[in-house]
């Protein structure tokens, strides 16, 4: 397959690389040095993030998989599984990893005993004890208070169960299909012969945004006993022997009853997006031989990814924070495809891929981080899921923002998938004609809107921006006006995407679009109100009505027309064009002065962990009436590395060992939702010193690493190694110098071609700030 490169590539390490051929051998004291782990997965705790801040799940499932087999202990809520809760509910086979919004857990299984007299889970559920829980990438147990011992794994479509029940008792199995986390709105349940239960359950609503966008998901579920009764319901109509049925004003399921002359039973449980028929054929193709040589499947499998960014140093908790936040950074998008390439596309059709077609595209967020983690360690696996995403546009006509399955959610604002699509795009992993279909879908995108927005929102502030530089302010209800009432910020996320478009159209030789949308790239100025006052500093970007006039309290602490932050946040998503962000600031001297003031430098210099608590935002949700950096959402994430075009990028390295104080190995571990891997790969990269500032660049910026040893193995690809001698996540340092191979190299950034090829890269540390990486700044876009 012809590969589409952009012509515009680095060539920083042209001279450097040949030095990095060959490496010395090591004495035998250098090679001893901090050990890798044996076994990384032992280092991960799945139960980081189980509250109502980080809103991850705890149970089993493979990287990227189709299924996420998990407990449930509640509904309706944004996460299914709340640490401080004891009693769970079941055992529920789709779940999102992160996300600010009740969705999914799927059909539902529940072993109990004794007589089955109710469909409500709020009187089947059993107490736990997380003591008698074991959590494990791939793989989940718990002992329940009334004896039943229940374990958990996964393949790629299917999920594993194995129950033991006590000696003597009856044995049931409950399974509901009609009610999930999420909304639901049509659903049926099929006993089918003496082992099998199958159905189907449509869902949707995430978010409530345009409240019409609808997905459905299909079971089959094969159990590996024979049972001796069965029974299914409809709401709190329970009606034994009755093989059918469907979707009441709340539930649907079917219980099975097993005799007692066995004291395990095991379940096969296929999913599909496409169809019964798609469920059958996964659980078919992926049935394990044993539930055991499952679950030594999956655990092998994580091992393998968990070793693709593999650390050492630090101590345990700093491993143990590392390694579970990457294994959180790769369980999305996920695998949509049915075994047989059969998707079902934004069309509600279904259709035949060559490539895996995946889904789950959290783009507000993810692209911000966790794109640029999986095109580093799954360049395969990110260009399929770039092809899907002109899937997507090819079967339901536009480009998505936050696509749930089959359907495009809307949520959120700005144009996300177009720095998401180009950074894949400037690594070379497009094809020639995707990259081409992708860019006439971005292009289409970026000037003009859907005609039916209750399906693609799209960018609706385009009248007005393509028009004026800046999206006219209007606070109307109805979805068909989400990026107007987020005005301010959606100009910023435009004006970013479209300078990033920009790029891809001079890559494809598009050159009068190329200037038409280069033009654009400044445009966050057309929002910069110099009558604003705050803290010392003058001038703040300020939300405008289609005739330019300022909307909304002037203080930059507030936030009308600010998606989830405030001015003071969104001051920095200018990263594209970081000298004409720094002019309207009064020049980078000014520039560093707001930053400090934003990180309160200060304090964090002298008290680091104090700065973090103490100065910054806290509260998962606590967006506006902040002027402080909020390392809980997405907006100023890139901040800490604004320094690099100041000349202080040791101040990074400060800020980012402040944030890993933030994090932590225990269940209340992570300070925000993670939105499907985003604050955990952002941590990664912060951990292991390089960052991705720009998104749609392909260039990294370089931070002191906090292990003494980092190794990355991309799929395919040449091994990178790391190495920062005494580097340490507990104290400040800085970087000294840094040298590729057997030459120094003193620039802070580094494209991800270079990178690719740099083979070693070996930090000097200081404890004391230096000027490494100061003499040149980081380019702009």
């Amino acid at each position: 397959m012809r590969r589409c490169i952009p012509k515009t590539r680095s060539r920083v390490l042209a001279t450097l690389l040949a030095g990095a051929t060959t490496v010395a051998l090591a004495t035998p004291a250098e090679a001893a040095g901090p050990r890798f782990a044996d076994d990384p997965t032992t280092l991960v705790d799945t139960s980081i993030g189980n509250n109502g801040d980080g809103t991850t799940f705890p149970g089993a499932t493979t990287p990227f998989g189709m299924v996420q087999l998990s407990p449930d202990t509640q509904l309706k809520k944004y996460a299914s599984y709340d640490y401080a809760q004891d009693t769970t509910l079941g055992f529920s086979h789709t779940h999102l990893s992160g996300v600010g919004c009740q969705t999914m857990g799927n059909f539902r299984f529940m072993p109990t005993t004794g007589a089955v007299t109710s469909s409500d889970p709020a009187k089947y559920g059993a107490k736990f004890s997380h003591a008698d829980e074991t959590r494990q990438p791939g793989y989940y147990g718990v002992k329940l208070a009334n004896g039943i011992g229940a374990e958990l794994t996964a393949t790629q479509r299917t999920g594993q169960h194995r129950y033991t029940f006590p000696a003597g008792t009856s044995e049931n199995v409950l399974v509901e299909v009609g009610e999930s986390n999420g909304y639901t709105y049509a659903g049926e349940v099929h006993v089918v012969g003496d082992d099998t239960v199958e159905g189907w359950l449509q869902g949707g609503n995430f978010c409530w945004e345009t409240q019409k966008e609808r997905y459905k998901v299909f079971f089959s579920a094969k159990f590996d006993r024979k049972f001796t009764s069965f029974g299914t319901w409809t709401d709190g109509t329970l009606t034994p022997n009755r093989r059918d049925a469907a979707l009441g004003t709340q539930r649907t399921g079917a219980w099975l009853t097993f005799g007692s002359d066995k004291s395990q039973v095991g379940a096969s449980v296929g999913l599909s997006y496409t169809s019964i028929d798609g469920a059958r054929l996964n659980r078919g193709a992926e049935q394990p031989r044993s539930f055991d040589k499952a679950r030594k499947a999956a655990h092998d499998t994580w091992e393998d990814e968990l070793n693709r960014l593999r650390v050492a140093g630090g101590t345990t908790a700093d491993q143990r924070t590392y390694y579970s936040a990457l294994y959180r950074s790769l369980l999305h998008p996920s695998v949509g495809s049915d075994v047989d390439g059969s998707y079902r596309g934004f069309d509600d059709r279904v259709h035949r891929s060559r490539d895996t077609y995946y889904q789950m595209f959290s783009l507000w967020d993810t692209y911000r981080s966790q794109n640029q983690l999986v095109a580093l360690l799954h360049p395969d696996k990110a260009a399929d899921m770039t092809r899907s995403v002109l899937k997507i546009a090819q079967d339901g006509g536009w480009v998505p923002r936050w696509a749930l399955a089959g359907g495009e959610t809307n949520v959120m604002s700005g144009d996300p998938v177009t720095p998401w699509v180009v950074d894949n795009y400037r690594r070379g992993l497009l094809d020639d004609r995707t990259a081409r279909d992708l860019f006439d879908a971005l292009w289409r995108n970026a000037n003009e809107v859907p005609a039916d927005q209750s399906i693609f929102r799209g960018r609706d502030g385009n009248p007005t921006y393509v028009q004026n530089g800046w999206i006219g302010y209007q606070d109307l209800p109805g979805y068909t006006y989400g990026d107007t009432r987020q005005a301010g910020s959606a100009t910023l996320e435009y004006a970013l995407a479209d300078c990033a478009l920009s790029t891809m159209a001079s890559g494809l030789g598009y050159h009068d679009k190329a200037a038409t949308l280069r033009a654009r790239c400044g445009n966050f100025a057309h929002l910069w109100d110099t009558s604003v006052e705050s803290h010392g500093f003058t001038g703040f970007p300020r939300t405008r009505a289609a005739d330019g006039t300022g909307v909304g309290d002037p203080d930059p602490a507030k936030s009308t027309g600010f998606h989830e932050g405030t001015p003071w946040q969104y001051q920095w998503l200018a990263q594209q064009d970081t000298a004409k962000l720094f002019g309207l600031m009064g020049g980078p001297a000014q520039a560093e002065k707001r930053l400090d003031t934003f990180f309160d430098m200060p304090l964090l210099l002298t008290d680091p962990a104090k700065a973090a608590k103490d100065s910054w935002v806290h509260g998962a949700y606590d967006y506006h009436n902040n002027f402080a950096f909020n390392p809980n959402n997405e907006p100023d994430l890139h901040a800490p590395w604004m320094y690099s075009w100041t000349g202080a990028p040791w101040k990074t390295s400060a800020v980012l060992r402040a944030a890993r104080t933030l994090f932590t190995d225990t269940p209340y571990g992570m300070p925000g939702n993670d939105d499907l891997g985003t604050i955990s790969s952002w941590l990664v990269f912060g951990m292991a010193g390089i960052f991705e500032a720009q998104p749609g660049t392909g260039t990294y910026l370089l931070s002191t690493p906090m292990f003494e040893k980092v190794e990355i193995h991309p799929a395919g690809g040449r091994k990178i190694e790391i190495s920062a001698p005494g580097a340490a996540a507990a104290k400040l340092q800085y970087t000294k110098d840094v040298r590729i191979g057997h030459r120094s190299y003193d620039r802070s950034w580094i494209s991800h071609a270079d990178l690719l090829r740099a083979g070693k890269i070996e930090f000097r540390l200081s404890d004391t700030p230096t000027a490494w990486g100061t003499q040149v700044a980081p380019p702009a876009m």
